[in-house]
């Protein structure tokens, strides 16, 4: 089993920086090396998410020592006063975490959108992904932030896939490759921050989501040596500190080195020493640190009792498990795991070496001792600041796509089509990421101010009325799809309002209609019947506006479509 190696990347630490290492872990007792394994999911929201816990942010710290933290909500004022009450009050410095792949809005509610995997990928300009890395990395410092759980590095393979629909950068380990070495370039920018790319062995490949069922990438051995492994390679030669171990398993691999498993024996990532000690670690030389995916998902839950997967996530190679269920449980779960000999005193320390190497790369414990952690609020001028917003303006300039236009109807403007039906179709409506009656606001503010006269659907009846008529009074029907969704399906598909919705384009041969989706980059599987398609990848109102720019024909569609978006229908090109 491969042992870290403080002198060499990704760490490449000096005599001092380790003398803190193992001063540090000499001098904690044993439930502060059990805390370090942990990263905390502190909430800014009255959601009644998972792992709410009545104790205050400073019983935590100095109860259960956590190594680690990651929030949920708030903005960029409130996020920062968090951050720095945490740090203040920790008695080791912490690692700090936002899931940031598409700009700083992944760190905070105002933060700023760049560009999503997708829509880098559809400017095929790595400028896009470099400033989007760029200011993911400059926003989240400014709140104290100092890990990015992003870019996800995952191969879109099977367009059925939405969990990784619009965060994967391409369909092969080159275009990922490519583009997730932008967003790292762009990022790097930002001093003493810290990348974890996600989610091994490789999401993509596969139709389901970890957050329901235990994922599966099916590769043979030879497969993802060609696909998946040169992505990690890549990264691991470039010196990534961290990897997020993925809740899905790689049977192949698993049963390759060691022979005696069987399928019942395949376990995910997360718990698969195979995977992580005997892949990852020793054949791969990934000398940084693993981390688990979140632990209350089903691909890892599924797989043993708590009790006892909570300790064997860290045995199996993983350096810190994230987020408690409960915490009190689970802290003594993974303490007890250690007391019984199912994590080794090397493997701990193996661990906790990693941990704390990492802090002192990026000088937390300097800059604990200096009174520096704190961020000052002055650093918040950066987040949505001028230059970043002409980025998010030259990303949707480039991103944004036109799939088809196969009848030629654009573009639609006043003068030739006054008169607009708008029709909106979103998802859940109670979910984590709900759509938002502000989206249709906006796009009704956005046209009507370019001159259209708008009338927006009411989807919930089937009545359609008379086609003449219907034609008479609308001149041209927009479309838009904001159906974001997370974690309550396995794959997300148009779903109309109701059966047999008058939303759903029956009117395409009666008036010119765009279809345009805000999100996943494959709704022509569901409207194979429209003949004009776009994906503008996001909702923010710099893509809106240039979205219907290009309807009009004001600015060029610049975007290129990968092959997946045809959903491998015949009809859908017509």
């Amino acid at each position: 089993m491969a042992t870290v190696d403080l002198t060499t990347k990704p760490y490449n630490l000096n005599p001092t920086q380790i003398n803190w290492v193992e001063n540090t872990i000499k001098n904690l007792t044993d439930e502060e090396k059990i805390g370090q394994l942990f990263f905390n999911l502190f909430s800014l929201e009255d959601s009644g998410d998972f792992n709410q816990s009545a104790l205050t942010n400073e019983d935590i710290l100095k109860k259960y020592h956590i190594g680690g933290a990651r929030y949920q909500g708030g903005n960029k004022e409130q996020v920062q006063q968090l951050l720095n009450q945490l740090q203040a009050h920790s008695k080791l410095p912490l690692l700090i975490a936002a899931n940031c792949d598409s700009g700083g809005n992944g760190a905070c509610s105002d933060g700023t959108y760049i560009a999503s995997a997708a829509q880098c990928e559809a400017a095929q300009n790595p400028i896009v992904a470099y400033n989007a890395g760029l200011v993911s990395g400059r926003e989240s410092k400014a709140l104290g932030v100092n890990v990015n759980f992003d870019p996800c590095v995952d191969i879109l393979e099977n367009w059925r896939n939405t969990i990784v629909n619009t965060r994967s950068y391409g369909t092969t380990a080159d275009t990922v490759i490519k583009y997730t070495n932008a967003f790292i370039d762009g990022f790097r920018q930002t001093s003493d921050m810290i990348t974890c790319i996600k989610h091994f062995p490789g999401d993509g490949t596969e139709e389901r989501d970890q957050h329901l069922v235990l994922g599966v990438n099916e590769q043979s051995v030879e497969q993802w040596d060609h696909s998946f492994r040169k992505v990690y390679e890549n990264h691991i030669k470039n010196g990534v500190e961290m990897i997020m171990a993925g809740h899905i398993a790689l049977p192949s691999y698993s049963k390759k080195l060691n022979p005696s498993l069987t399928d019942r024996d395949i376990l995910p990532a997360t718990l698969s020493p195979e995977l992580i000690t005997d892949l990852l670690k020793d054949d791969m030389n990934f000398n940084g640190l693993v981390i688990t995916d979140a632990s209350h998902m089903l691909g890892m839950t599924a797989a043993m009792r708590r009790e006892d997967y909570v300790p064997r996530a860290i045995a199996a190679g993983c350096d810190m498990f994230l987020f408690f269920n409960d915490i009190e449980e689970d802290f003594n779960f993974m303490l007890n795991g250690y007391k019984n000999g199912v994590i080794t005193e090397e493997r701990l320390h193996d661990a906790l070496r990693r941990i704390l190497g990492l802090k002192a790369k990026i000088h937390l414990p300097n800059r604990q001792k200096n009174n520096e952690l704190t961020v000052p609020v002055s650093e918040l001028e950066v987040i949505g600041c001028e230059e970043h917003q002409k980025m998010q303006s030259q990303a949707a300039d480039l991103g944004i796509t036109l799939v088809k236009n196969t009848l030629n109807q654009l573009p639609i403007r006043p003068e030739t089509h006054k008169n607009i039906r708008l029709y909106m179709i979103e998802g859940e409506k109670d979910g984590i990421y709900k759509a938002d009656q502000s989206v249709t606001d906006e796009i009704v503010r956005i046209l009507e101010s370019r001159g259209f006269n708008v009338t927006v659907n009411d989807g919930s009846t089937r009545i359609k009325g008379k086609t003449l008529a219907y034609r008479e009074q609308v001149d041209a029907a927009l479309v838009f799809a904001n159906i974001i969704g997370y974690a309550a399906e396995n794959n997300y598909r148009i779903r109309w309002s109701t059966a047999m919705s008058n939303e759903i384009p029956w009117y395409v041969h009666e008036v010119p209609t765009v279809f345009v989706s805000l999100n996943f980059t494959t709704h022509l599987h569901d409207a194979t019947m429209v003949k004009a398609y776009i994906n503008a990848y996001h909702s923010n109102k710099t893509n809106l506006e240039s979205v219907i720019d290009k309807i009009m024909g004001e600015s060029t569609f610049k975007g290129i479509p990968n092959d997946l978006v045809w959903t491998d229908k015949w009809q859908a090109r017509l």
